[in-house]
């Protein structure tokens, strides 16, 4: 029996978008442990997916494409789950992107970028909802069906990878609450926002930088994938009367 079943007593299907990066397969891995389904969203990664699909413990999870700039495709994502389960009970935001160009450099942030940065981060986010909106409906979990946007402290902090980049967490954070109130009472709506995490493409930037942002987090360290992950578990599963929250997994770095 799932850890969390439906009213039902089948197992919960969560989608992931953005599942092969190392936040997104970390979140994958801790919910497949809690007995969802995971449908593992990609964009171009679909060996990658279809790999992780198998190596999770349970059954019934797959591979699913879910390029979140493309809306008709978002439609076929959101008809084959339907096919394939008959709803959604969760939906993990993951899919993100960035590049580093410092702050000053304005010429750097140039008007591809920084329109990429906003079509996946933000429009990716709310295009995912609003084709599985109608699966989310479906949802007999307690407290009902659960959208969890992958936000950043860089939306309070505002500092980041670039400018585009903490902006674009920031408008996610108000979407995030903007979609709990229109949603509510069906589905709630929730974001988790990392601190920086120490995954491949963060371990990829230059060390000294990594040491610094480390020395201005009161835990002294870089948050580690699994326990946003953990976070991501816990607004689904035990935070049933939570929605339009933004949950911090920072050590504590605005404080400093």
């Amino acid at each position: 029996m799932p850890a969390t079943p439906t009213a039902s007593g089948v197992a919960p299907v969560a989608v992931v978008t953005g599942a092969t990066g190392g936040l997104g397969e970390a979140i994958v891995r801790a919910l497949a442990g809690e007995g969802f389904t995971l449908g593992i969203g990609y964009h171009r990664a679909a060996a990658a997916a279809e790999q992780l699909a198998r190596q999770l413990p349970g059954s019934g999870h797959f591979a699913i494409a879910a390029p979140v700039t493309d809306s008709a495709a978002l439609a076929a994502m959101a008809a084959g789950i339907d096919r394939r389960c008959g709803r959604c009970d969760v939906l993990i935001n993951c899919a993100g992107t960035t590049r580093f160009v410092a702050h000053g450099d304005l010429d750097g942030l140039d008007d591809a970028l920084f329109d990429s940065i906003f079509a996946v981060n933000v429009r990716g986010a709310f295009a995912s909802v609003r084709a599985l909106k109608s699966l989310l409906e479906r949802s007999e979990l307690p407290g009902g069906a659960v959208v969890v946007n992958i936000s950043s402290i860089a939306s309070v902090i505002a500092m980041g990878s670039n400018v585009a980049y903490c902006a674009s967490k920031a408008a996610l954070d108000n979407m995030t609450r903007s979609l709990a109130r229109a949603l509510a009472p069906r589905i709630r709506v929730l974001a988790v926002a990392p601190g920086l995490v120490d995954t491949d493409f963060v371990k990829s930037l230059d060390q000294a930088w990594r040491d610094e942002q480390a020395a201005r987090t009161p835990l002294r360290r870089l948050a580690m994938p699994a326990e946003v992950a953990r976070a991501v578990v816990a607004a689904v599963t035990q935070l049933t009367f939570t929605t339009g929250s933004i949950i911090a997994v920072d050590g504590g770095r605005p404080l400093s």
